[in-house]
């Protein structure tokens, strides 16, 4: 079993950045791909951002394109989200998942996620 803890949200004004970590469990994180998910209120959870196992391929939703890189260190068994330029527009609660093999910007795709953490942008 593994387990997706993430960190990093808080409020912050629009321009302003953030970085989301999300710790792994288990000796299996370098071999599956991760994603980081975001869902407001009343809204469905959508795709931000993915990266592969290696870390040498990544997407992008067209909405954070350019503000948001997301990265990983396998060695530590972590991965990031860099958040920047925050509009109100990125409020929501984001996730991290992974799943095995390649990345995916489906949540029907990803087999582990985490709780969860808020980002909120004041304008």
């Amino acid at each position: 079993q593994v387990q997706l803890i993430e960190s990093g949200g808080g409020l912050v004004q629009t321009g302003g950045s953030l970085r989301l970590s999300c710790a792994a469990s288990g000796r299996t994180f370098s071999s599956h791909a991760m994603g980081w998910f975001r869902q407001a209120p009343g809204k469905e959870r959508e795709f931000v951002a993915a990266i592969s196992w290696s870390g040498g391929g990544t997407t992008y939703a067209d909405s954070v394109k350019g503000r948001f890189t997301i990265s990983r260190d396998n060695a530590k068994n972590t991965g990031y989200l860099q958040m920047n330029s925050l509009k109100p527009e990125d409020t929501a609660v984001y996730y991290c998942a992974i799943k095995y093999s390649t990345y995916s910007d489906q949540v029907k795709d990803y087999d582990y996620w985490g709780q969860g953490t808020q980002v909120t942008v004041s304008s």
